[in-house]
């Protein structure tokens, strides 16, 4: 079975021989992600440790530098499911539900205008289309369309990781978690099971063991 482990002030322990590869964020002629490119595979196997404190020499795995730099890896995310903390703008033919917490600042949400505008549209096919769109490119599920009887509309994802990496701003992103693979705390809770989630790897994010975007911040990039 697929799973992830976090692990004290550690890596990410992955097991199940869940794929492993970079995806690229390729932008459009605005400097605006538009699609989500295939990068390189990377062997791993059927067990391997994801580097989360972001010193690693010998990234995405893990070389030990967490306990050299006594790397805080503490959990600080809530225990509460998406839809407890998801408000909604509700369109004409469309719901989108925000989970602000869980963003990654992918920035996917803000082509075209921006996804809610376009779920304000929702009543014009082409604006429908493109908010399903962007909400389903959304990595951290921030963002999810629902139709008008509240049916939650979820791209298909194999369960595989995917590192980001945001090419317009030559940045490293998340973790990338698809389809619906376990993600288990330090103290063995279990968080909620879902199609898209982005774990930290940068080391500092406010919302442990999720990414928060810090990697922004700091300009977070795996080769250093």
């Amino acid at each position: 079975m697929k799973n992830i482990k976090v692990t004290k002030d550690g890596p990410y322990v992955v097991t199940g021989s869940v794929p492993l590869g970079r995806e690229n964020s390729i932008a459009d002629e605005s400097n605006i992600p538009a699609k989500w490119e295939k990068g390189e595979k990377i062997p791993a196997g059927e067990e391997y440790h994801l580097c989360r404190c972001g010193k690693s020499k010998g990234k995405p795995f893990c070389d030990g530098k967490h306990v050299k730099y006594g790397f805080d890896g503490t959990e600080t995310a809530g225990s509460e499911k998406f839809n407890e903390k998801a408000e909604e703008k509700v369109g004409p033919d469309l719901i989108l539900k925000d989970n602000v917490e869980l963003c990654a600042v992918a920035r996917f949400c803000e082509a075209a205008g921006n996804v809610w505008d376009l779920t304000d549209k929702s009543n014009e096919p082409l604006a429908r289309k493109k908010a399903i769109e962007e909400s389903c490119n959304c990595p951290s599920g921030r963002l999810v369309a629902c139709d008008r009887k509240g049916k939650e509309i979820e791209p298909k994802l194999d369960q595989e990781i995917s590192l980001i990496e945001d090419i317009a701003l030559e940045m490293s992103g998340p973790i990338w978690v698809k389809g619906k693979i376990p993600i288990e705390s330090v103290e063995g809770k279990e968080y909620e099971v879902r199609n898209r989630v982005t774990l930290c790897r940068c080391g500092r994010s406010q919302n442990k063991p999720f990414c928060d975007g810090t990697h922004l911040d700091i300009g977070f990039t795996d080769k250093n």
